[in-house]
């Protein structure tokens, strides 16, 4: 019989600027890091006002974390040392393996309208951190999506859900991402791997997320799971979405600042020296 997950913990997201002055709300971030490994950070952006993105994310390193930009509204113009450019546009996923290091930036390709998405960070383990940086950029038409029996619509982006696999693959972590939408009322179940980090980030609407139904779970909270190998979801009187977010803890020491996620701070040190001196770039 299935193990239900519990809530272990609910957190509302917090107001912010990152960037060059992008305003945004902070999901989780350096004060939950022992709670949510291998995740490093969640950032949710969305407003139809310029001045509140406009000034995007100018050049900067990324080393030793893997960086998940999901568009839900608007278009993001990216750069990178590597000579790699592109758009992410609505409903677009880049998953961006920075590994030893890269350095690029990421700006608004659009001066009005709705600019909305999430930024998500997952770290990368020790044997890891310094791999050759790639790229996985998913467009709109490559992410499956699928409606289950009680009527849930669910992208998948990472993960497997009733047979179908979503298009992101071969990442260390072995993770989940989907954005599920729920119709009031009904309720959404799926399996996850015991021992697994999982997490839900509700973005519209309300629900509940325990078997029980005691905590309603409003827009704009996440919620972290206990152990289990399912979790439940049911909208309350409207329609609930949320990103479903899963993936392997890795265990090990961190040492973090800024864009740049090592294991110790000789580490840390050493990448921010490179970067200064101009050998932070490893590629051949």
């Amino acid at each position: 019989m299935a193990e239900i997950r519990r809530i272990k913990i609910f957190i509302k997201s917090q107001p912010t600027m990152e960037g060059a002055g992008v305003r945004l709300k902070r999901v989780f971030g350096h004060r939950e890091t022992a709670l949510m490994d291998p995740f490093l950070l969640l950032d949710h952006f969305g407003s139809d006002n310029p001045d509140d993105y406009m000034k995007g994310f100018p050049w900067h390193p990324h080393r030793g974390i893997e960086t998940i930009t999901y568009m839900i509204e608007g278009r993001v113009k990216h750069e990178d040392s590597l000579g790699n450019s592109g758009s992410i546009e609505s409903r677009d996923v880049q998953w961006m393996t920075a590994g030893s290091g890269i350095i690029h930036q990421e700006m608004p390709d659009r001066s009005n309208g709705m600019m909305m998405g999430f930024q998500l960070w997952a770290n990368l383990p020790k044997s890891d951190k310094m791999m050759h940086p790639r790229y996985q950029d998913v467009k709109e038409s490559e992410i499956p999506e699928i409606v289950t029996e009680s009527g849930a619509t669910v992208r998948i982006i990472c993960g497997k859900l009733n047979g179908t696999c979503g298009p992101v693959t071969k990442i260390v972590t072995d993770p989940e991402y989907m954005d599920v939408i729920v119709p009031p009322g009904k309720e959404f179940t799926h399996s996850v791997k015991k021992g697994h980090t999982v997490f839900a980030f509700v973005f519209e609407g309300n629900g509940y997320f325990d078997e029980d139904k005691k905590q309603l779970i409003e827009s704009d909270h996440l919620v972290l799971f206990e152990d289990g190998d399912q979790i439940i979801a049911k909208a309350g009187e409207n329609q609930l979405r949320f990103l479903l977010v899963s993936g392997m803890p890795i265990g090990e020491p961190i040492a973090w600042y800024g864009p740049i996620v090592m294991n110790n701070r000789e580490e840390l040190d050493l990448a921010f020296q490179e970067y200064r001196e101009g050998t932070f770039i490893k590629h051949d």
